[in-house]
Parts: structure tokens; sequence; C-alpha cells
């Protein structure tokens, strides 16, 4: 078995978030963004992708987007959660910074378009590769009493879902 593997993007998500800073930290935590709700975005898909690949997904309200975090450069074994404390292994976090830089996502699915999916809740820059997307299936992805380790703890000190906006929200430039 070989050690590498390749993949190749299936879509392209097109939102409005450009740099690191402009995007929410989580899809569910959107204080401190510069409109304060979960926005909209598409994600669109490839040429050569079938569109028999994403039929049957209208009807489902959440999908796993599987992802490559294009902008990484590189990785250490330990990172500083944006929520403060110690550093922490980056297994144990959602860093962008790993050693295979691969992102997972639940977001909102709005609607299935030609070519095209409309989400919402998306914590993702725009042109981000999609590798991969799976319905999200509540029975088996949601364990509403699981612990989540040092998160817990934090979530005590600080309130639960207290995870950081952006620094600084950016100014919406004017069109015209």
């Amino acid at each position: 078995m070989s050690d590498a593997f390749s993949c190749r993007p299936i879509a392209y998500l097109r939102s409005p978030y450009a740099q690191r800073i402009d995007a929410p930290h989580q899809s569910t935590v959107v204080q401190g963004t510069q409109s304060g709700e979960a926005i909209e975005a598409r994600l669109e898909f490839v040429d050569d992708l079938p569109a028999l690949a994403y039929a049957d997904l209208q009807g489902f309200e959440r999908i796993w987007l599987i992802f490559a975090f294009h902008r990484s450069q590189g990785w250490t074994p330990q990172v500083k959660p944006p929520r403060g404390g110690p550093k922490r292994g980056v297994l144990a976090t959602r860093s962008p910074h790993r050693p295979n830089p691969l992102g997972l996502s639940a977001v909102e699915l709005v609607r299935v378009e030609p070519r095209a999916l409309i989400v919402r809740g998306v914590d993702l820059l725009d042109g981000t590769p999609i590798l991969d997307i799976k319905p999200y299936v509540p029975y088996a992805d949601a364990f509403a009493g699981s612990r989540a380790g040092w998160i817990d703890e934090i979530d005590a000190a600080q309130g639960r879902h207290s995870a950081p906006g952006p620094k600084r929200p950016r100014k919406a430039t004017p069109t015209g």
C-alpha cells in the first residue's frame, strides 16, 4: 500500500470571505463577522462531475463539506486555539495547519441548482477546493451528550459557543 494518495476537487466554493480574518472561526459562530449572520455561498461543481453524482441531495437540511485548506502553509504539532489557553496538540483542535490540510464543515443546504449548491453558514474562503460532500444524517452524526475535552473547560469559563469571530471585522467596500 502506498503512503500517498491523490484527491482532486469536485467543486469550488464561492464565498464573500477573501481572507482568513474575514471568515468566522466555525460555521455556526458568526459573532464578530461583518454581518453577524450566517451567509450564503455558492458551491460550483467542476465541469466533468456528472449531475447524477449530486442527484438526491435536495431534501437534506445539512451536508458535510470535506475540503482542502488550500492556503495552509505547513503545520506544527501544537497550536494556540483562538479562544485562549495553552497550546494544544493540533489533532485536538480544528486548526487549518494540519499534517494533511483537510477540513470538515457542516453547512445548511439551501437549494440545489444546475451545476451548483447554495449553502448557508460557511466558514470557508472563496475558492476553497471541495474534495467530497456527504449528507448530514442526524441519528448518525449528532451526539449531543458527548464530551469535548479541553473545550468543555473553556465553555464552562467563557460560555458555550464563545469562539471569537474575526479580530477586526472588515468594512464593506462600496460597489458602484
